[in-house]
């Protein structure tokens, strides 16, 4: 399985950035996938996950701003951020969840809000 995160860039506050996950070895569709992310000198916490029933979950940081999708027939998972604010700075990974012990962590795309 690989997941490969990318489209994150520097952006003014206020702005808008669509992140891709592209997969392989696995099937989009039929798994629960999630958006993670960590701010400097932060934790890693969750921002957003969709169900294999197209079902969506949000932080509350970030709901009515940002949107989870994914397109089954290119198998790639997308984050769509609107109303960008500097707390929103972050590295940014996708991964299927649950998560298991011997799973690791991609690239992650970084993200940079400037206020």
């Amino acid at each position: 399985v690989q997941l490969v995160e990318s489209g994150g860039g520097l952006v003014e506050a206020g702005g808008s950035l669509r992140l891709s996950c592209a997969a392989s070895g696995m099937m989009l569709s039929i798994n629960t996938m999630a958006w993670y992310r960590q701010g400097p000198g932060k934790q890693r916490e969750l921002v957003a996950t969709i169900r294999g029933d197209g079902y969506t979950h949000y932080v509350s940081s970030v709901k009515g701003r940002f949107s989870i999708s994914r397109d089954n027939a290119k198998n790639v998972l997308y984050l769509q951020m609107n109303s960008l604010k500097p707390e929103d700075t972050a590295v940014y990974y996708c991964t299927k969840i649950p998560r298991l012990l011997s799973d690791s962590w991609g690239q992650g795309t970084q993200v940079t809000v400037s206020s």
